[in-house]
């Protein structure tokens, strides 16, 4: 037992050793964990102070820079409000002044208006005195002064206005004549001479008895048909359609050409190309009048008028082809309409359709000017169409620019020379028949007509007929060529008189 003690006191001591040591290593290590708080402690510290630092000296600097800015500012205040106060000194000064003026000019105004008053007054007066001494009142004097002033310029007044006015015809008839040419001009169309007969080659001598028919059979189905006289006898080797309307010609001619290159000819065979002929000739009339319209650039008018356009194609006045007449006549007249400021549409539109109403004169009674018209009312055309229309052989009086136009281009279209056919035979007679005229007078020593007949050139006897007479003398010759005499357009009548002086030297 005795060992017993001395292990318990040996671990006693080691127990109390290993306390110790244990105690001894924790002390260390809890010294060791103090230090290393105290060196974090130390450098948070630290790195504290330099941000307390850094943010001092930032703040620091933000007050200087503010305290710059508000002194700057400050600055700018000051000087803005020295200008207000600057300005506001001027204007009060000028406010002084203004008022200053203003009561200047008021007793200007003051005094001017007495003076006025006065001159009124001294007015008054000097003309009592004046009426009184004249023994006239001012209304009086005023009448006389103007009857006098009137008297003594009255002459000079009418010899100006009679250069004045000689001046402007002179212009006028200057201008209206280089229109016309220029017009003229520019505008070129064929002349056509179409007549009353239309001829057609047989192709053998048996072709004509082929037409004539069995006891005439054939013949007078064709002319039963057509309405047109066919003429076998008169020219050999020839066929001759007659008729006053054209289009019946033109349906005989379509229908006599498919016959005879048909060969076969009966009153049925007839009947089937009169037929044929018929639509054809329809087609051709209603392209003629789309074709009319668009040449000349008019647009909306009504089928049924083309239609009738279309006819115009087929029919002739003096010779000369009435569609292609019109034609002309709108080209021309549109070129003046522009010229003179008239409406050029409704110009072109008169001319076109002026003489629509040939169209129907042998079915309607009554002259083709006043026809048109009523169709063109009836169709709904414009009002200055209708009047242009009624008026372009003056059976109404013209009143519009338009309405004038379309007559001037009809006389020139229809008067040029050309433009309507007329025989030799004709022609000579109407030039003798005027050289007639002219030779009636007294005093005459030879007359020509000249120019197609425009012109009928007079040469007098000097010693019968003097200046003034032979001014007289073309006056009467002109008149009586108006009333004996029909012919289209103008005839101008030139009286020439000359005088010679002959002497010998010895």
């Amino acid at each position: 037992m005795e060992w017993i003690i001395p292990a318990i006191v040996a671990l006693v001591v080691g127990a109390g050793a290993g306390v110790g040591i244990s105690y001894a290593s924790n002390k260390r290590k809890e010294n060791g964990g103090k230090n290393k708080a105290d060196e974090l402690i130390r450098k948070a510290k630290h790195e504290a102070s330099e941000i307390v630092l850094a943010a001092k000296k930032e703040a620091t600097e933000v007050h200087d820079n503010s305290q710059k800015e508000e002194s700057t500012r400050r600055k700018e205040w000051r000087k803005t409000e020295e200008r207000l106060a600057e300005r506001e000194t001027l204007l009060d000064k000028k406010l002084d002044q203004l008022d200053k003026k203003s009561e200047n000019l008021r007793k200007e105004e003051s005094e001017i208006e007495d003076l006025k008053e006065e001159v009124r007054a001294i007015r008054t007066k000097a003309q009592e005195k004046l009426e009184k001494i004249a023994g006239l009142s001012k209304a009086d004097a005023k009448e006389k002064l103007m009857q006098m002033t009137e008297k003594d310029i009255k002459h000079d007044l009418t010899e100006l206005v009679v250069k004045e006015q000689k001046a402007l015809h002179d212009h006028i008839e200057e201008t209206a004549e280089s229109i016309l040419l220029t017009t003229m001009e520019r505008m070129s169309s064929e002349v056509t001479a179409d007549r009353t007969v239309t001829s057609l080659k047989l192709p053998d001598d048996d072709m004509k008895g082929r037409i004539i028919g069995k006891e005439g059979r054939n013949i007078q189905a064709l002319q039963h048909a057509t309405g047109v006289d066919v003429l076998v006898d008169d020219t050999p080797g020839m066929v001759v359609l007659s008729s006053f309307d054209p289009i019946r010609r033109q349906v005989a001619r379509y229908a006599l050409e498919r016959l005879m290159k048909d060969g076969r000819i009966n009153p049925s065979s007839i009947e089937d190309a009169v037929a044929r002929a018929n639509r054809e000739i329809e087609k051709e009339v209603v392209r003629a009048g789309e074709d009319a319209a668009r040449e000349v650039g008019v647009i909306g008018i009504p089928s049924e008028i083309l239609h009738l356009l279309g006819e115009l194609k087929f029919r002739t006045s003096y010779g000369q082809n009435v569609l292609l007449h019109s034609i002309e006549m709108a080209h021309m007249g549109g070129m003046i309409a522009e010229e003179i400021g008239a409406d050029v549409q409704i110009t072109k539109t008169a001319c076109l359709l002026h003489d629509m109403g040939k169209a129907v004169t042998h079915k309607i009674e009554g002259k083709h000017a006043d026809i048109g018209a009523e169709l063109a009312k009836k169709y709904g055309m414009d009002e200055r169409i209708v009047h242009a229309i009624a008026a372009h052989h003056n059976d109404i009086e013209p009143t519009t620019p338009e309405a004038i136009i379309v007559k001037i281009m009809d006389a020139i279209s229809a008067a040029r020379p050309g433009a309507r056919n007329i025989s030799a035979e004709n022609f000579a007679e109407r030039m003798k028949a005027l050289e007639n005229v002219a030779t009636s007078f007294p005093g005459i020593d030879k007359a020509y007509a000249i120019s197609a007949g425009r012109e009928i050139r007079v040469i007098v006897e000097p010693k019968q007929i003097d200046d003034l007479s032979a001014l007289k003398l073309a006056r009467d010759i002109a008149d009586k060529i108006e009333a004996t005499m029909q012919y289209p357009g103008v005839i101008k009548v030139n009286v020439i008189r000359e005088t010679r002086a002959i002497e010998y030297a010895k």
